[in-house]
């Protein structure tokens, strides 16, 4: 096993055994989901190896894009559980997660290749679903992984609860703003659960457990970096009042980063990111992002793989396979369990 392996394999074991407790000082947090450390098992092992191998099962794996490294991490752990299951997968994504229609041939195609089973990401809640009742027709398992779809069809799904993720991210602005003042939301989209669901775990914590915050903006920028910036800038310039900014993607993180540091607003406003690639990492090491999100998205990768292969093997599944997530600042973002999650 060479040295990349080798590495890439023990950030995998790190993330998948980790435990997500969270720590903070206002007695109004939440507490963190598991509060020691419980191991995963993974459902392919060297006993069953052999078993599984021989099927040569094919699982053709769609994301929701390539254009930001959350997605090649989830690649990484997707091929990880390929390899210990001994099953062919493919990976691909639109080129940009605004791309439905792109998505969607993706999946058509993926369907006929009379695959054995499909994990897919959706890009629209909605708009795959008759596809995915193809597949249901032809007694093709479906997984979902990162974001779900309005149906009862796939028959789990691998993924951050969004809601409660970007729940504790309105904490930790409630907290950093002095629980008082104007904030605002850049988003990736309003179609997919996890755009839907950040945006709504955000607002309606504010709503209800902080009555002297108010959200005076949402915007959507696609997860573009460039889009994001301009929305950003904008919210910035009506409302010179602003404290905080919540990016609700890395590319909406990223966008609203851009603007606060062109307009050099750093002291000013509060920014709050969600997922980890480098950029995001190195402005929360700086302390220009006061904190983001991270998910998990090697575990995302590998569970929905793993997930897929269980179906075929009739095995029962959870409906809801919860990866997780951490709160990182610049005081925790190199400790161990938190530093597993990071990927650059």
């Amino acid at each position: 096993m060479n040295t990349w392996k080798r590495f890439s394999t023990l950030l995998a074991i790190l993330a998948l055994a980790m435990s997500f407790s969270i720590v903070s000082a206002q007695e109004e947090t939440p507490e963190a989901p598991m509060d020691e450390e419980e191991e995963v098992e993974n459902y392919c092992t060297e006993e069953n190896y052999d078993e599984i191998a021989e099927m040569e099962l094919y699982i053709p794996v769609i994301s929701k894009g390539f254009q930001h490294q959350f997605w090649q991490a989830v690649q990484a752990g997707a091929e990880m559980a390929a390899e210990d299951c001994g099953v062919e997968i493919t990976f691909e994504g639109p080129e940009s997660e605004s791309m439905v229609d792109r998505q969607l041939e993706m999946l058509q195609t993926a369907l006929d290749r009379n695959p054995d089973a499909i994990a897919f990401a959706a890009l629209d809640s909605q708009a795959a679903i008759p596809l995915l009742e193809r597949a249901d027709e032809e007694g093709i398992p479906v997984i979902g992984f990162d974001s779900g779809v309005d149906s009862e069809i796939p028959l789990a799904t691998a993924a951050t609860d969004n809601i409660a993720a970007a729940a504790f991210a309105a904490d930790m602005m409630a907290e950093l703003i002095g629980f008082e003042g104007q904030v605002a939301v850049i988003a990736h989209d309003q179609t997919s659960r996890t755009g839907i669901d950040r945006v709504d775990g955000f607002v309606e914590r504010m709503e209800e457990e902080y009555p002297d915050i108010e959200v005076v903006d949402v915007q959507y920028g696609g997860g573009d970096h460039l889009r994001s910036t301009d929305l950003a800038r904008s919210i910035i310039l009506a409302h010179p009042e602003l404290n905080g900014f919540f990016g609700a993607n890395e590319g909406s993180a990223i966008g609203v980063l851009n603007a606060v540091l062109e307009l050099d607003m750093t002291d000013d406003l509060v920014i709050i990111g969600y997922d980890s690639g480098l950029q995001q990492v190195e402005a929360v090491a700086s302390g220009d992002m006061e904190g983001a999100i991270t998910q998990n998205p090697i575990g995302i990768g590998y569970r929905a793989v793993e997930a897929a292969v269980m179906a075929v093997m009739g095995e029962e599944l959870e409906e809801e396979i919860d990866t997780g997530f951490e709160f990182y600042t610049a005081e925790n973002y190199e400790d161990e369990d938190i530093a597993a999650l990071l990927y650059d």
